[in-house]
């Protein structure tokens, strides 16, 4: 009897697995465009033509909410400088490599910054912003694998 119900215990947890993996993959597969830094998962706005990319989060009002940013997407490797032009909120700017790493950041990048341009001292394929602070709570650093899925 006692090794029935090892078996069935077995089984239930074998099945919540299975029902705690699937629950996961249809979160992010029907989120939309999104990124995992960090073990977060931000939902993102994708600019990846140079009109989209030029106006970014530029003129917004509106703070981005946790869990909230844009992805920039490049079509190739470049040093690609950022600014504070228009902004009217802080962001984090996180700059990755194509092998999906943090080549540079910036943290607590401010509107009154402009027009200083912050650039990462090696190529990025990608860059994203997200609110303030997001890289000091998360204890993001230089190194950290990311997930891309747009």
């Amino acid at each position: 009897m006692k090794e029935f119900f090892k078996k069935v215990f077995n089984f239930a947890l074998v099945i919540i697995f299975l029902a705690v993996v699937l629950f996961f993959y249809t979160y992010t597969k029907n989120i939309g465009p999104h990124v995992k830094i960090a073990g977060q998962i931000i939902r993102v706005e994708v600019a990846d033509i140079p009109e989209s990319q030029a106006q970014g989060l530029s003129a917004r009002q509106d703070h981005l909410a946790g869990g909230e940013g844009m992805l920039f997407v490049f079509d190739a490797p470049g040093r690609y400088g950022f600014w504070m032009k228009d902004m009217n909120f802080p962001i984090d700017i996180i700059w990755l490599g194509e092998d999906m790493k943090v080549v540079y950041i910036v943290a607590d990048a401010d509107p009154t910054s402009y027009p200083a341009v912050f650039s990462p001292d090696t190529d990025a394929k990608y860059v994203l912003e997200v609110p303030a602070g997001f890289s000091r709570t998360n204890n993001l650093k230089v190194g950290d694998k990311v997930d891309i899925a747009y």
